[in-house]
């Protein structure tokens, strides 16, 4: 018996090890830590359109959060290139933010007050809205329609969670939902029939649509969705220089032009 207990403390004490190995603690100045090291670790999306997209031709990152990216390397070491690029999901970003692999995010990476409480967050530097996307000849025209039929969403996004709000409003709505890894399996659902909607943000749906023409994405938004930067919880130094650098780029209008030059500008978020 003696020897299970200790085996079981041995095991236990290897758990707890590994976790603080792979959870790196926040660091007192983690700007000089990136001076240091001479690179910016930023975890992108490869798959939204406009915002985050390894394009395949040139095997090169590109969008309006890329060149947010490519700028605070530019500002930070002199050199818009001096930068390492990870793809990120929803499901992964906050955990390699966590695990020190990369500095910060910029991945259409909502801020809500349940994320704020482990992850720090830059002011927004874009606005969203959840969106559905459908099969043109579904007859589906908004989420009433959806009463009973299955939506697809990203696993570790909140999307679920704010359209059962909305259908909530409704009433007599009942959503049923079906989490995946990537989106590209989201589409592919959709395309099978497997679920009935898509749904994240519109921004993020613009590229799907556009490589299905059987689908369209409906009109409506069902919340707003404030883009930030994401740090460590604790990385204050790299929190605070970020915020000023992206208040900066709002106040010169640097943002809107790059909106403007993706085609994603939206006037409202800049009133």
């Amino acid at each position: 018996m003696k020897q299970r207990i200790h085996a079981f403390l041995f095991a236990a004490l290897a758990v707890v090890a590994l976790t603080g190995a792979l959870a790196r603690p926040a660091s007192a100045d983690a700007l000089s830590d990136i001076k240091a090291r001479g690179v910016l670790n930023v975890g992108v999306k490869a798959d939204v359109l406009a915002f985050g997209f390894l394009n395949p031709k040139t095997n090169q990152y590109e969008g309006y959060e890329i060149d947010i990216a490519h700028e605070l390397a530019k500002r930070l070491l002199g050199d818009p290139n001096k930068i390492k690029f990870t793809t990120v999901t929803a499901k992964t970003r906050s955990g390699l933010l966590d695990s020190g692999e990369i500095d910060m995010v910029i991945a259409t990476f909502t801020i809500t007050e349940q994320r704020k409480l482990v992850l720090d967050f830059s002011p927004p530097y874009f606005t969203d809205g959840i969106a559905l996307l459908v099969q043109k000849n579904s007859g589906i025209k908004g989420l009433a329609d959806l009463n009973n039929k299955t939506i697809g969403v990203a696993k570790g996004a909140d999307t679920a969670t704010r359209l059962t709000n909305k259908a909530a409003e409704l009433g007599n709505v009942l959503l049923n939902f079906s989490a995946f890894e990537t989106y590209g399996e989201i589409a592919a659902a959709l395309q099978a029939g497997r679920v009935q909607a898509f749904s994240t943000d519109g921004s993020i749906l613009k590229y799907y649509e556009q490589q299905d023409p059987s689908t369209v994405i409906l009109p409506d938004r069902y919340s707003n969705e404030d883009y930030g930067v994401a740090t460590k919880k604790g990385n204050d130094s790299l929190r605070d220089w970020v915020t000023a650098q992206i208040n900066q780029l709002r106040s010169s209008e640097t943002l809107k032009r790059w909106q403007q030059r993706w085609a994603i500008f939206n006037e409202n978020q800049f009133k």
